[in-house]
């Protein structure tokens, strides 16, 4: 017998999409860090989604150690891995689990050659070889919350069938079961069940209903049918009042000195001091830019002056080597040409006066010689 469950006080609403805006790793650690010191109800209702938030939602609840998660409606695949680092997990008995192998998206279309063809087996061979490993990692993980083989743990994997609750708690995936006396049982639309189906999920045995109803369950089944139609992996729109949610922008927190900033559905509030913080950070960007660019011109500028002389002169040493070349094959001139053009032509820079007497001097030289 199920035991009632009165506890609505839920810090954290954890629904749709895993790794869209409801269903938000950074959030979670939001929420975890203000209630270090205090225990944490989580409410978790989603088919699932990434599963790399999924381990980082695991580990921040395995860390923070005082978490308690409850389920509700129909729980799939990332959903389910999250809630493994809870402390206690217990589930609606009316609720239903599943746990599948991993799997990612692929399609190829067009011509390949042999080449072609075998680059894409050996991309193939890679993906499996990695979802090997993600499957074996997450058996254990089920494993080790089940107290049981991990073999046993990846051949429901491979079965991929869902669960009812009972048999999840069967199972060990859940400690409790809970119920409530206004919650019925989920039930699926012909549109819900076709859009599970082309998105890989299994069909639930569970009742069928022909015409959609008013109920927060036929709600989020026909938001979802929407959103896998459309073969779209957006967010899964909450029912409930929405919460807000951290968002780290690293530049505008850098400037504005905070950790974080709030959003409510999508949009983040800011006041007028810090929105003159950012415009004042980014006209002073746009100066330092400025002036860079005037900065880069000069230096491109010289670079091209450079460039210039550079050329100019390895033209001049060009032409002196061609000068060298060319005086180095003509013949040199004697010694005594040099001297008697020289002496000639200072005999010719002499006036008639200075060569006259220049002659007598010389012959009063050699008649003063005669004995």
């Amino acid at each position: 017998m199920a035991a009632k469950n009165t506890n609505t006080n839920y810090q954290l609403h954890l629904k749709g999409f895993v790794g869209g805006y409801d269903f938000d790793a950074d959030y979670v650690d939001y929420i975890l860090n203000k209630n270090k010191d205090n225990e944490v109800h989580v409410l978790i209702d989603s088919l699932g989604g990434r599963s790399d938030t999924a381990l980082s939602i695991f580990s921040a609840f395995k860390r923070h150690g005082n978490v308690n998660v409850h389920f509700v409606g129909m729980n799939a695949s990332a959903a389910t891995i999250a809630s493994l680092g809870a402390k206690h997990i217990t589930m609606d008995s009316s609720a239903m689990y599943l746990v599948h192998k991993c799997s990612i998206g692929f399609f190829e279309w067009g011509q390949l050659n042999s080449d072609g063809l075998q680059a894409l087996i050996d991309n193939i061979e890679h993906q499996k070889a990695d979802l090997d490993k993600l499957d074996a990692n997450i058996a254990q993980m089920y494993a080790t919350r089940c107290k049981k083989e991990p073999t046993a743990l990846l051949d429901l994997m491979k079965a991929g069938g869902w669960l009812t609750a009972k048999e999840a708690l069967a199972w060990g995936f859940v400690d409790e079961l809970t119920d409530y006396e206004d919650e019925a049982a989920p039930v699926l639309t012909d549109a819900m069940a076709n859009a599970m189906a082309s998105a890989g999920i299994p069909i639930p045995n569970m009742p069928m209903m022909d015409a959609p109803e008013k109920s927060a369950i036929a709600r989020f089944f026909n938001s979802l049918a929407s959103i896998f139609t459309n073969s779209q992996t957006q967010k899964l729109q909450n029912s409930q009042t929405s919460t807000p949610m951290k968002k780290i922008f690293t530049s505008i927190c850098a400037i504005l000195a905070c950790e974080h900033l709030l959003s409510n559905d999508g949009k983040v509030t800011l006041e007028d001091g810090q929105l003159e913080k950012v415009e004042t950070a980014i006209t002073t960007d746009k100066q330092t830019i400025s002036q860079l660019q005037a900065q880069v011109q000069t230096l491109t500028s010289e670079k091209q002056q450079l460039e210039a002389d550079k050329q100019a002169l390895t033209t001049a040493n060009a032409q002196l080597t061609a000068e060298v070349n060319t005086l180095k094959q003509k013949p040199g001139d004697t010694t005594a040409h040099v001297v008697s053009s020289q002496a000639q032509q200072q005999h010719q820079d002499k006036s008639e006066a200075e060569q006259y007497f220049e002659t007598r001097n010389s012959a009063k030289a050699l008649f003063d010689m005669i004995p």
